[in-house]
């Protein structure tokens, strides 16, 4: 059965036509590139022949074959760019018409001259070519026995309104066309998108081997639901920092396109916009409201238990906890904020969520003053960071946003289940038994499990967390005289001796001075329900423990010689229970190996989040995996 393609398509487009809409054939299909899935088509309109690229957002239609060689379709929204001094034509959207047919005609590639010719000629010259029953081809359309598939919309391309009758046009003198983010591609040579800037970077400096340079990022999202992340660099970074604002609506054009480097990029989009020192950046005042401002792909909490590590995803749950902020020391010994609460949603299941930084103090504290007098919030995570070590959770990262109640249906569903019943139904936990206020590698062990289980012995140590109660403290040695001068940004702590002309001298630091600092080497006993063990505590925990100064105790004992006062502060601390912080770890003295026992940090309890803990732990532990408290 014959098909009409629509006469001279190929070179129409070739033209700068972009809105005829013209049905034309699929006789070449092939995959390329290597990192990345990109599909070169070679199309064909009987007669002429032209490479084209289909966006990455089309791959799909190749992948199931709902586009195949030899298929009919019709070409919705397209370009022609010139790519490496040829002329490639870049399909942004499509409409299969016919599956799969045989090649009609004997097309040959367009040329240059040709594309030139058919610039002007006339809109009678846009006739169907039909293939009839013989092989032969005319430019008549046969009266019957045709079946005809004309496009849905075949005007001829006519100049836009605001060039015509304004003489010729300087190259890049007209405005680019303003395209859907998922329709861009690096074979645009000029676009504009329109969109809300949904998060925005902080302002972050480095140094490599060309220099020093700064750099920022945000992150767009346009009215078709696009995402895509713009990178600024050095002198760009300048000019817009100070103008892009996190809600507002920008029109944005003249950025060059690279491949997202998706260790760094969560945005569902394979690029990334780089503006440039001829980049355009114009705000958009009068924005209708078509244009959201936050896009969600909210998975429930009992998915997450399934998701790779280290994956980007968007929860919402109600928050039921929320621990204290507690100071932590990174790996490059700068100190950071770190805070971990609880969310739950209807599908049964909660998880811990990991706060850091800046999100400890604004979100986080706002949080935990909800919480505490009795409002359990709706918390939406977008971009959050899951961690499967011992169990699954998530954790923020520089792009994270956090949105306390949100205006979204969502947010009300969770809201109505949780007032109808929700707020007393036991959700199992998909992370690990952790200490309240403790981090992902410290899990909960009694004094027996320690030892029992060999903690420590490995290559590297085990760090748990175990409530206990102080029943012992040694008081010879109970502290060491240390050196208080600052190596960098920390001090030096080294243990200091007298000299003979009575200055403390370090052998570290080669100096030496009047006054020395007093640090705590506390020998505790500690026992819980189980057993009971030795561990030592240093200086902070030390102070938690004795509730003074290492220095106070040290002048009461040695200088006043008060073993009265001395001695009732020591009986005072015994028999307080703690939630400690250990780190356990062999170590050889002399020719033997002992197991090291050091409390990291020491908290008072918290009843009220220890009874959350114990009653999690309980429910784990339920042969019924939901469980209904009246």
């Amino acid at each position: 059965m014959p098909v009409n393609l629509t006469r001279n398509a190929i070179a129409t487009i070739n033209g700068g036509d972009v809105n005829s809409k013209p049905l034309v054939q699929v006789v070449d299909i092939k995959l390329i590139g290597n990192s990345q899935e990109r599909y070169r088509f070679l199309l064909s309109d009987s007669e002429s022949t032209q490479h084209a690229m289909l966006a990455t957002q089309l791959n799909e239609q190749v992948r199931t074959g709902r586009v195949k060689k030899g298929s009919i379709i019709q070409l919705i929204d397209y370009i022609c760019s010139t790519v490496r001094n040829r002329r490639i034509i870049v399909v942004l959207n499509m409409e299969t018409i016919i599956p799969e047919y045989e090649i009609i005609g004997n097309p040959k590639i367009l040329m240059d001259s040709d594309s030139t010719t058919n610039k002007s000629m006339p809109n009678s010259n846009l006739e169907p070519s039909v293939r009839s029953g013989n092989n032969r081809y005319t430019g008549q359309v046969p009266a019957n026995n045709v079946q005809s598939f004309q496009p849905t919309i075949q005007p001829s391309y006519q100049p836009p309104p605001n060039y015509k009758i304004q003489g010729p046009i300087m190259k890049n003198e007209a405005p680019a066309r303003i395209i859907p983010i998922a329709a861009l591609n690096p074979y645009q040579g000029r676009w504009a998108i329109k969109a809300r800037v949904m998060a925005k970077g902080d302002l972050r400096r480095y140094n490599n081997a060309r220099g020093d340079g700064k750099v920022f990022s945000f992150d767009l999202l346009d009215s078709d639901g696009g995402e895509i992340r713009v990178t600024c660099f050095n002198a760009v970074v300048d000019r817009f920092y100070d103008v892009i604002e996190v809600g507002k609506v920008y029109l944005i054009s003249k950025g060059s396109l690279k491949p997202a480097q998706k260790n760094f990029n969560h945005l569902k989009n394979e690029w990334e916009i780089f503006l440039e020192s001829n980049s355009t950046v114009e705000l958009c005042p009068n924005e209708d409201g078509s244009i959201p401002r936050q896009h969600f792909s909210f998975r429930p909490i009992s998915e997450i238990e399934s998701a790779e590590n280290n994956s980007i995803l968007d929860v919402i749950g109600i928050v039921v906890t929320v621990n204290p902020s507690v100071p932590i020391l990174r790996k490059n010994g700068m100190e950071t904020q770190r805070r971990i609460l609880n969310l739950k949603d209807a599908s049964g299941k909660s998880v811990e969520l990991t706060l850091w930084g800046d999100f400890c103090n604004k979100e986080g504290q706002k949080l935990q003053e909800m919480v505490d007098s009795g409002f359990f919030p709706v918390l939406a995570v977008k971009a959050g960071k899951v961690n499967d070590f011992n169990g699954k959770s998530i954790g923020t990262i520089s792009s994270t946003q956090l949105f306390i109640d949100p205006d979204r249906p969502e947010a009300q569903g969770l809201r109505d289940w949780f007032e109808r019943g929700g707020r007393n139904t036991a959700a199992v936990s998909i992370s690990k038994e952790i200490m309240p206020g403790g981090s992902k590698n410290e899990i909960r062990k009694t004094l027996s499990q320690i030892k029992d289980e060999g903690l420590g012995r490995s290559d590297k140590p085990d760090w748990v967390a175990a409530k206990a109660t102080v029943v012992f403290i040694k008081t010879d040695n109970f502290c060491y005289t240390a050196c208080p001068l600052m190596i960098g940004d920390r001090q030096c702590n080294r243990k200091v001796t007298l000299s003979g002309n009575k200055r403390w001298l370090c052998d570290r630091c080669n100096q030496e001075f009047e006054e020395c600092d007093y640090r705590y080497l506390l020998q505790v006993q500690i026992q819980d329900h189980t057993g009971l063990t030795w561990v030592t505590a240093f200086q902070e925990s030390g102070e938690e423990i004795l509730g003074c100064s290492a220095k106070e105790m040290y002048l009461l004992k040695y200088e006043l010689q008060d073993d009265t006062k001395f001695g009732e502060i020591i009986r005072s601390r015994l028999f307080h229970q703690y939630l400690f912080r250990l780190k356990i770890k062999e170590e050889l003295y002399g020719d033997e190996q002992r197991v090291k026992i050091t409390v990291v940090k020491v908290d008072k309890v918290n009843y009220s989040a220890e009874s959350r803990y114990l009653l999690d732990s309980t429910t784990k532990n339920l042969p019924i995996k939901k469980q209904f408290w009246m």
